[in-house]
């Protein structure tokens, strides 16, 4: 049995500055889960294009307001109770209008220190 606290983490190698926020890494692919869970902060008036090409990535919003656009400027808005799922390894911008968190599920498991190199555009090189 696996037992973590999020106190534990903050301030260790699991505590991953992903690029426009904190990536709190309650499980990664050592503990062999076979998936990866996280707890995520999103920098308030941030903006990210990401694409997990290695990934498949569920978001479940459990602060904050902010919102996901599709690669064909469909706009998605998130608040609190709001989940999201890129099954097709979705590049999107994520936005977030203030502090968000996430609880984050990934598969197959992040090894743990991955993070998103951002450019000077907010692209992700992840």
């Amino acid at each position: 049995m696996i037992i973590r606290n999020l106190e534990q983490l903050v301030g260790t190698e699991r505590d991953v500055a992903w690029g426009n926020g904190q990536s709190r890494r309650f499980l990664t692919e050592s503990d062999g889960m076979g998936y990866t869970l996280t707890d995520t902060i999103i920098d308030a008036g941030s903006e990210s294009l990401l694409q997990y090409k290695n990934h498949k990535e569920t978001c479940y919003c459990i602060q904050g307001v902010g919102e996901i656009e599709d690669m064909d400027g469909t706009i998605h808005p998130i608040t609190v109770g709001i989940m999201y799922a890129l099954d097709q390894n979705d590049k999107h911008y994520l936005r977030a209008t203030t502090k968000m968190r996430l609880v984050c599920v990934f598969s197959p498991p992040l090894k743990g220190n991955e993070s998103h190199k951002l450019t000077s555009d907010g692209e992700s090189s992840y």
